[in-house]
């Protein structure tokens, strides 16, 4: 149900999610300590890890109505993330700080372009 989809949730690294978390996007859950944000570290996390979180946010919770993914962590699990076809959450790819957004790979444009015949 989308009345249950109040929350954002975020796949990023360190320095995203400490912007996103200082401006209120951060929550823990008060009986299960669940956070609805994963913090991806370059060389140390791992593709089964992200794409875990991926799934856990997509699949596991029912209160994520949004789906923040850096775009260089969403390449990681890019099939994974090409055969999500649910309506919610909605999955939307950003730029890192180090990493600059690049149109050609974000999948909701690419479905637009589909769409439109492009």
């Amino acid at each position: 149900m989308a009345e249950n989809r109040t929350l954002i949730a975020v796949i990023a690294d360190e320095d995203s999610i400490t912007g996103l978390l200082l401006a209120g996007v951060g929550q823990v859950t008060p009986s299960t300590q669940e956070k609805n944000f994963f913090i991806y570290n370059e060389g140390v996390t791992s593709r089964e890890q992200v794409s875990e979180a991926f799934e856990k946010f997509t699949s596991v919770r029912d209160d994520i109505a949004i789906l923040l993914i850096n775009q260089h962590v969403a390449e990681e699990i890019r099939a994974q993330i090409d055969n999500f076809t649910e309506p919610f959450p909605a999955i939307l790819e950003i730029p890192s700080k180090d990493h600059p957004y690049d149109p050609e790979k974000d999948t909701v444009l690419r479905r637009v372009r589909r769409l439109f015949g492009e």
